[in-house]
């Protein structure tokens, strides 16, 4: 347990492996590189629990280095930690860096591919109730003023069973693509099929049949 006496610092990992495509932690080999003088990023609770935030994403200045964590500093007063203030010297074990900047011109290494792009996909999917069966890509709207560009994916949830009264109060959400592909990533080889693309799930032999017109 990562904890002082009124902070508690938040894993990332499980959270990194049940939301992949939504949630990215440093490459290792940039944590190991870190040195004085670098940014780091940690999650941290307070003890007890603050009233408004379960948790904060707050900056840290690498003050010295260990082998297991980082002494670091600080840097901003949080929202809702009244005993947590700027200029707080704290242990950051090295595997709860969510995020780094370095101080210098060190190369960073190239993270994954994200996928921000917004897409529309049946609430089914979001919460679990339904596996998607069919994915057709149109050309993509981007009239709204929203920063993320609109993919053109639709991802539409199975209807077998659906009675009248689900259907009836089925949604469809506006979500990032990698929200989905965190509920199912089995249509990642599509991704990039351009607009007009549809293809249909095969549950039987788990593939994608491409539909032609």
């Amino acid at each position: 347990m990562w904890e002082g006496a009124d902070y508690r610092i938040v894993d990332p990992r499980p959270i990194a492996a049940s939301a992949p495509y939504t949630f990215f932690l440093p490459n290792p080999l940039d944590v190991a590189a870190l040195k004085d003088g670098d940014f780091i990023k940690a999650t941290v609770k307070s003890i007890p629990e603050s009233a408004q935030w379960d948790a904060e994403r707050l900056w840290f200045v690498i003050t010295s280095v260990s082998d297991e964590a980082f002494e670091a500093r600080l840097e901003a007063d949080p929202r809702d930690m009244p005993n947590f203030e700027k200029g707080r010297v704290i242990q950051i074990p090295r595997p709860a860096v969510i995020d780094l900047i370095l101080s210098d011109d060190r190369a960073q290494t190239v993270g994954p591919r994200e996928y921000w792009e917004r897409c529309l996909v049946d609430g089914a999917v979001l919460n679990g109730a339904r596996r998607i069966e069919f994915i057709y890509r149109e050309d993509a709207d981007n009239t709204s003023d929203s920063a993320f560009h609109d993919s053109g994916w639709r991802i539409r949830a199975t209807t077998s069973g659906l009675s009248a009264l689900e259907a009836e109060q089925a949604t469809v959400e506006c979500v990032a693509l990698g929200a989905v592909l965190n509920k199912d990533d089995s249509w990642l080889h599509l991704i990039d099929a351009p607009a007009g693309s549809a293809f249909l799930r095969d549950f039987e032999n788990n593939i994608w049949v491409e539909e032609k017109e």
